[in-house]
């Protein structure tokens, strides 16, 4: 019915979704967009707008989320029940890597990852846990009612945060920005969101999440970015494909 094609980089509809219940947000603004397979800043100048500052250089915030949670045996997605069972460890117990990249805004969190990984087995290794082609039964270890999978979860949890945060407020400091926007799945994280305002409050900048419904990939966002597209009458033809890790 005529109706026109607008492309949309759902990238830009998590930076545009912390406008969705934030209407004091304006422009310019920091912006990081921390998911399962994405972990950027961006400096957001205007709609349409946008210069990549950093970016992971290996796993996702998120994609660490579920590979650990996997190695815990807590299921798909990681984030969530991680943040959870955290709430109720220790973050100091183990002391996991921060890989702050010194001199970038860019991240990594593979080395994390591998850094439970060999936790795991060591501790699975001192207890005598059995091992069978390169693994061991972690089963004993990792019981819903063990303290030692809380402090596992909390002591990750807080090195993942720490390294959003800090970076986070590296840029804030570099741009001279005074709003920030934190915006994709692992932005519904309570951790992530309780420390990011804290730095807001230590900075006295701004800062805005998304409700956490509004977090994860939703129309709503993809809406958004649509409709100031359509504003500036940035219609697609009908030969637009689909495109899978489509830069901003």
């Amino acid at each position: 019915k005529n109706l026109p094609l607008i492309a949309v980089n759902h990238l830009e509809g998590h930076i545009l979704s912390a406008f969705l219940e934030n209407p004091a947000l304006e422009f310019p603004f920091l912006s990081l967009v921390v998911s399962g397979g994405h972990t950027s800043l961006y400096s957001a100048e205007d709609y349409g707008r946008y210069s990549e500052l950093g970016r992971t250089r290996d796993d996702a915030a998120g994609e660490a989320y579920d590979k650990v949670s996997k190695l815990l045996g807590l299921g798909y997605p990681g984030g969530p029940v991680i943040d959870s069972l955290a709430k109720n460890g220790d973050p100091v117990a183990i002391d996991f890597p921060r890989a702050y990249l010194p001199e970038t805004l860019d991240f990594s969190f593979s080395g994390l990852k591998t850094s439970v990984l060999h936790y795991l087995r060591a501790e699975a290794r001192k207890r005598g846990s059995a091992e069978v082609k390169g693994k061991f039964d972690m089963s004993s270890l990792l019981t819903p009612h063990s303290s030692l999978i809380n402090d596992i979860a909390a002591s990750f949890q807080s090195s993942v945060v720490d390294v959003l945060v800090r970076k986070t407020e590296w840029a804030v400091k570099q741009r001279g920005v005074r709003r920030v926007s934190v915006s994709g799945g692992v932005a519904a994280n309570s951790e992530l969101r309780n420390r990011m305002k804290a730095m807001g409050e230590k900075q006295a900048v701004e800062v805005y999440f998304p409700s956490a419904g509004l977090c994860t990939d939703n129309a709503a966002m993809i809406a958004t970015a649509g409709y100031h597209r359509f504003l500036k009458k940035e219609i697609a033809d009908h030969g637009l494909n689909p495109q899978a890790y489509l830069p901003l």
